[in-house]
């Protein structure tokens, strides 16, 4: 039997760290202002998700919006930590750096007034 070549497509990381952020207690939702024009400039970008993959190494830069009684530095080394793991259980491919970045913090309106 020949082998063959597997290729993954930056969609299906996009989709893991995204599905996988989500999954996050504390993380209300994924920031993304301009998907559109963010393809544009990078390939593997949308949805608050940009995937870079250089030599089989996996970088990765998830924009969140937190909830607003949340420890955000827990719950951003939460995110790297089951990102990273998701990526290299699933696909088998090195993670190089999981960055979070924090766009903003949603708080319940006000109901009274």
């Amino acid at each position: 039997m020949t082998e063959g070549k597997t290729t993954i497509a930056p969609e299906v990381l996009q989709s893991i760290a995204r599905l996988t952020t989500l999954q996050v207690n504390g993380v209300s939702r994924i920031f993304s202002p301009y998907p559109k024009m963010n393809q544009l400039f990078k390939r593997g970008a949308s949805e608050g998700v940009q995937i870079d993959v250089r030599t089989d190494t996996v970088f990765t830069d998830i924009y969140v919006v937190m909830k607003h009684d949340v420890n955000v530095r827990e719950v951003s080394l939460t995110i790297q930590q089951d990102v990273a793991r998701a990526i290299s259980e699933m696909v088998g491919m090195k993670v190089g750096s999981v960055n979070i970045h924090i766009e903003d913090v949603d708080y319940p309106e006000n109901n009274a007034g």
